[in-house]
């Protein structure tokens, strides 16, 4: 068994659990997350199974879009509504600057990284740290914000908003930033992530139907093709005649494939032979020969 499941990871499962929940109730090994989504969130959660764990790397990168709630008046330690409260504020902010600071917070900008996170410290999560009372200093890490929108302000104190966001985007962190922008404190109350890559919140099952897809021998009917989540990387397609000197790992030389759309080197590719997806490769220099040879063999 090997492709993807887009799971709805329900709030209060950490990423792991749901790996595991999937490994126990597919029985099989390999079993994966493309990239953490918080306990206190609910949302996409794509799942890799069998070899598809191996392609896991190249969905980490994927933007991932959001709905959250922020809320405005206090600050907690965690950055959510799971933390100790830090500070209150009883200032009343008006409408229009809170839409005016949203909009700030579009294009590249810089985090933070809240201590409750799982990135290392000198070997140590910082969550560990942080529930230790220890606060180390972190570096500032760029992101980028492709879209972000006001969807809804209810007492002007509570945000429902929309974000399109780059990878190592921490929504804790930025409704935490947004409050001080405002002049007050904010915590995100709510957050569901509904895209990640091609991954739509639409098409995520939970956890119940893979067991209930289990049970009738059907798990095919939510499961992704390897190269699925993959459409961003270019494709090159090979006469079959080399189907068994890739699959062992052998490099062909570019000119014999006869390609035209291949122009770069080391640039990874999805590569095809006998209709089928057989691994990623990259065309790249051997002995002086220009070759295309596979990085991963997936099949």
């Amino acid at each position: 068994m090997n492709g993807y499941i887009n799971v709805f990871k329900p709030r209060g499962l950490t990423s792991h659990d749901v790996v595991k929940k999937v490994k126990k109730i597919l029985k099989v090994k390999k079993v994966g997350h493309t990239g953490t989504l918080d306990p206190n969130a609910s949302g996409v959660l794509p799942i890799c199974v069998g070899k598809a764990t191996r392609t896991s790397e190249y969905l980490l990168n994927a933007d991932k879009t959001y709905i959250g709630e922020l809320t405005l008046g206090i600050s907690t330690d965690t950055q959510d509504g799971e933390g100790s409260i830090l500070n209150y504020s009883n200032k009343e902010v008006e409408e229009k600057d809170i839409i005016s600071v949203f909009n700030q917070y579009k294009g590249e900008i810089y985090q933070i990284p809240p201590m409750y996170s799982a990135l290392k410290f000198k070997g140590k999560k910082l969550y560990e740290l942080a529930r230790t009372g220890v606060e180390v200093e972190r570096e500032k890490r760029r992101i980028y914000i492709y879209d972000i929108d006001v969807l809804k302000i209810q007492d002007n104190r509570k945000i429902l908003f929309s974000v399109k966001c780059s990878r190592g985007t921490y929504i804790r962190t930025l409704c935490n930033d947004i409050g001080e922008d405002l002049g007050t404190y904010g915590y995100m109350s709510y957050l569901i992530r509904t895209v990640v890559g091609p991954f739509k919140l639409s098409d995520a099952v939970s956890l119940e139907t893979i067991q209930e897809k289990c049970e009738i021998n059907k798990v095919g009917d939510i499961l992704y093709p390897i190269d699925y989540p993959l459409s961003n990387i270019e494709p090159i397609y090979v006469p079959n005649s080399y189907y068994k000197q890739l699959t062992n790992g052998m490099p062909i030389d570019i000119d014999l494939i006869n390609t035209k759309n291949i122009n770069t080197k080391d640039d990874i590719l999805r590569v095809y032979c006998k209709d089928t997806f057989i691994g990623i490769g990259r065309v790249t220099k051997v002995n002086e020969r220009v070759v295309l040879k596979l990085d991963k063999v997936l099949m």
